[in-house]
């Protein structure tokens, strides 16, 4: 049913049922709390630095290798002839160093305190070591026992 009223011209004219109202288009937006973006904040970081520490490990090359068992290897050499391990190596001395050849070095490993020597290949020169310094490295037991490093790096 419709309302009309009277123009003055004697026309009708209709009315909305609904003109004394105003309109509302949905609830009044309160904003965003601050909690809430502290909360989106917190959970980003958190996010990000998992998600570095998880590519960081996954990229670690020697993280699929057994560590170095010195107490094996002082026994008998040669059940690890041909095998790679990782190991960290504190330098203990240096024995020297050949042009071409490398550097021989001696190292404790940080879960045995007997002393093994290491050859530093020519190749990883770059490399300077001092006395109680500690290195991650990989290292390979190769023909008649000598200890090869194929990569270090400074812990």
């Amino acid at each position: 049913m419709q309302d009309s009223e009277s123009n003055a011209d004697g026309s009708h004219k209709v009315v909305s049922p609904f003109s004394d109202t105003t309109a509302s288009y949905g609830r009044k937006s309160k904003g965003i709390s601050p909690a809430w973006i502290l909360l989106a904040v917190l959970i980003v970081v958190v996010g990000g630095l998992g998600g570095f520490f998880l590519v960081q490990q996954l990229n670690d090359p020697l993280r699929t290798l057994e560590p170095f068992p010195v107490s094996k290897y002082l026994a008998s050499f040669k059940s690890l002839a041909g095998s790679k391990f990782q190991a960290n190596l504190r330098v203990e001395n240096d024995l020297g160093w050949k042009e071409g050849v490398g550097r021989l070095m001696v190292f404790t490993v940080r879960e045995d305190p007997n002393p093994i020597v290491v050859m530093i290949p020519a190749d990883l020169s770059s490399v300077y070591f001092v006395k109680g310094q500690h290195y991650r490295a990989e290292i390979e037991v190769k023909e008649g026992g000598l200890i090869y490093a194929n990569s270090i790096q400074k812990n």
